[in-house]
């Protein structure tokens, strides 16, 4: 089992930065590795994700101001969100998806980080 570690969260002033980073545990590389998040009253949505030799796919809300990156050497993932609004305030959830033999996808999660933007 892929266990993913997070780190980056807590307060962040608006227009400020955030970054994100989530390792995984296994040596194996990750089809997939990317962000989601869950805002209260919200339904879980894509941040960004990057396939491995890809490029980032960004959600609508970040768009022109997130950055995704992925070293696989390192097993690690890194997001960078700028110019931070206040209804970037959710629970970030690293989001792994392991290429099965079988071709299909598994889906790893971690625990989530919270980030609260208020000044």
């Amino acid at each position: 089992q892929v266990q993913l570690v997070e780190s980056g969260g807590g307060l962040v002033q608006p227009g400020g930065s955030l970054r994100l980073s989530c390792t995984a545990s296994t040596e194996t590389v990750l089809y997939v590795l990317g962000w989601y998040r869950q805002a209260p009253g919200k339904e879980r949505e894509l941040v960004a994700r990057i396939r491995s030799g890809g490029t980032g796919v960004y959600g609508d809300s970040v768009k022109g101001r997130c950055t995704i990156s992925r070293n696989n050497y390192k097993r690690t993932v890194l997001m960078q969100i700028d110019n931070l609004k206040p209804e970037d305030t959710a629970v970030y959830f690293c989001n792994a998806q392991l290429a099965l033999a079988t071709g299909g996808v598994r889906d790893f999660w971690g625990e989530g980080t919270q980030v609260i933007v208020s000044s």
